[in-house]
C-alpha cells in the first residue's frame, strides 16, 4: 500500500513539472514572437562602389521575401571595413529603434579571421583584448548593442559555389576538350587550408559536372600581398597541359582593384595570350545565394521561436 502511493505522488510530481516545462516553452516562444526583429547582411566592405552595389543588391532582392512573415521588421546591410554605414552604425541604429534582437547574416565566402574573430568582437558576442587593439588600429569600432544578437552559419559554399562556379566556366569554354580552369580566390594565412579545400573541392565538382580536365589554383588578397604573380602561374600550370586556359575569379563582388588590376595584370603577363579565357566577373549576382539568405534567416527565426521552417 505504501509503494503503491509512492508511484502515485512520484507520477503526480512528474506530471506537474511536464506542465510547468510545456507552459513556460509556451510563455518563451510567446515572448520571442513579440520582438521586435531586423536582420544584418553583413558584408567585407570596399572601396569599389559597384563592389558595394552587388551586396545592396542582395538586400534589396531578399528584402521582401524575408520580411512577408511579418516576424522580422527591417533587413539592412553593414560594411565591416572601408566604408558606410558600418556594423557598429547599424546596430546603434537598431538600439535607437527598440529592437529586442539582430539577426546577423556574414556574407563572406568561407572562413576567415574575419567571420571567426572580427565580427563577433565587432557585435559584442566576444571580447578579446587583441582582436579589439587590432579592430581599432585599423578603424573599425565596436559595439555591444542592447539588443540580443546571433550570428548565422556561413554562406553553405559546398553546394551554392560549387554551382555557382561550373555555370561561369561553361560560359567560357569552347567545349573543346583540352582546357583548363585556374581558379583566383583571395586566399587566407590563419586558414590557408580551409581555403585550399575549398577550392580543390571546387575543382573536383567542375571536372566531374564539364569534363574540364585540369584545375589550378592562386591566391590574390594580402596573403601573396596582392601580387599578380600567383595568378600567372596558376595559368602557366594549366596551358603546360591543355590548350586553353580558363581563368575564374573566385571573389564575391567585382572589384576593379582585384578582378580588373591584379588578375588582369596576371593574365597580362602570359606569354601566349590568344590561348587564355578571362572574364573580369564575379560569384555575384547569384539567385541561389539570394535563397539561402531567405533560408538561413527563416531556420534562425524557427530557432528562436520554436516555429517550425516551412518548406517550399
Amino acid at each position: 500500500m505504501k509503494n503503491g502511493l509512492n508511484i502515485f505522488l512520484t507520477i503526480l510530481l512528474f506530471g506537474m513539472f511536464s506542465c510547468t516545462t510545456k507552459q513556460e516553452t509556451k510563455e518563451t516562444s510567446a515572448a520571442t514572437s513579440q520582438e521586435k526583429i531586423a536582420v544584418l547582411l553583413v558584408n567585407h566592405g570596399s572601396h569599389s562602389k559597384g563592389w558595394r552595389k552587388m551586396l545592396t543588391d542582395i538586400e534589396d532582392d531578399v528584402k521582401g521575401d524575408i520580411m512577408k512573415s511579418g516576424e522580422i521588421a527591417e533587413v539592412r546591410t553593414a560594411f565591416m571595413e572601408y566604408t558606410e554605414p558600418s556594423i557598429a552604425t547599424q546596430m546603434k541604429k537598431f538600439d535607437a529603434e527598440g529592437y529586442d534582437r539582430v539577426i546577423v547574416v556574414p556574407i563572406f565566402l568561407t572562413i576567415s579571421s574575419h567571420t571567426s574573430n572580427d565580427i563577433p568582437n565587432i557585435v559584442g558576442l566576444a571580447n578579446d583584448p587583441k582582436v579589439k587593439a587590432s579592430l581599432k588600429e585599423e578603424g573599425i569600432e565596436t559595439y555591444t548593442s542592447k539588443a540580443r544578437v546571433i550570428v548565422t552559419p556561413l554562406l553553405d559554399f559546398p553546394t551554392v559555389l560549387k554551382k555557382n562556379i561550373t555555370r561561369r566556366a561553361k560560359a567560357l569554354s569552347n567545349g573543346s576538350g583540352d582546357e583548363g580552369v585556374a581558379l583566383i580566390a583571395y586566399g587566407d594565412e590563419e586558414f590557408n587550408q580551409q581555403w585550399e579545400e575549398m577550392v580543390e573541392d571546387i575543382g573536383r565538382y567542375l571536372k566531374a559536372q564539364t569534363g574540364i580536365g585540369s584545375i589550378s589554383y592562386g591566391w590574390c588578397g594580402h596573403l601573396v600581398r596582392y601580387s599578380s604573380e600567383p595568378t600567372k602561374k596558376a595559368i602557366d600550370q594549366i596551358l603546360d597541359l591543355e590548350e586553353r586556359a580558363i581563368v575564374i575569379p573566385v571573389l564575391v563582388a567585382n572589384d576593379e582593384h582585384f578582378q580588373g588590376e591584379i588578375i588582369q595584370n596576371g593574365v597580362d603577363m602570359v606569354e601566349d595570350q590568344k590561348r587564355v579565357v578571362y572574364k573580369q566577373d564575379a560569384i555575384l549576382p547569384d539567385a541561389n545565394i539570394n535563397k539561402w539568405v531567405v533560408k538561413i534567416v527563416a531556420e534562425t527565426v524557427a530557432e528562436v521561436t520554436g516555429k517550425t521552417v516551412a518548406k517550399n
